[in-house]
């Protein structure tokens, strides 16, 4: 991945979508993907990464400069059936907890963070991985760079059960 576009770039773009440093409107919508998460039998929780990537940016809608018909809204509340499902199966490969921070609008594409500061995007053409920290992963989708989630697996357990005698 290319390195993230400088940091005044990317606020100047957060600033022009409405944000500004102390604003904090997420609970309710965090409150209400839990809740329905749960009800649908896949409970989703955010880690204080999401959290607090959602109470800076929680519902705030940023056109994509490459795509002006598309828009980055950092809301968890968006989604489509069956997607808590697909989050739990992509955190369940990754080894990490996963919580929607919001979609892309053009095809619904789900950006979650995981406790590790890392953010990954769920297309309906596969998952991608957006960078680590707020800064690139805001860049990526500003820039339509994005890597593969391989790169980000927790390595696999040794295989405790291939027993024989000891």
């Amino acid at each position: 991945m290319r390195p993230p576009l400088p940091r005044r770039t990317i606020a100047d773009w957060l600033r022009a979508g409405g944000w500004f440093p102390g604003r904090d409107e997420a609970d309710r919508l965090v409150r209400w993907r839990v809740d329905d998460s749960a009800r649908r039998g896949f409970p989703l929780r955010p880690s204080e990464r999401a959290l607090r990537f959602l109470r800076s940016f929680a519902p705030l809608a940023f056109p994509l400069p490459l795509a002006p018909e598309r828009r980055f809204v950092a809301d968890p509340a968006v989604g489509y059936e069956g997607d808590a499902e697909q989050i739990t199966d992509l955190a369940e490969y990754l080894g990490r907890d996963l919580f929607p921070v919001g979609h892309e609008t053009a095809e619904n594409g789900l950006v979650l963070a995981d406790d590790l500061g890392r953010f990954f995007h769920l297309h309906h053409t596969g998952p991608s991985f957006l960078g680590t920290g707020e800064t690139q992963a805001l860049s990526s989708l500003m820039t339509g760079d994005q890597g593969p989630v391989e790169d980000h697996r927790a390595p696999e357990a040794p295989d405790t059960a291939a027993g024989g005698d000891a």
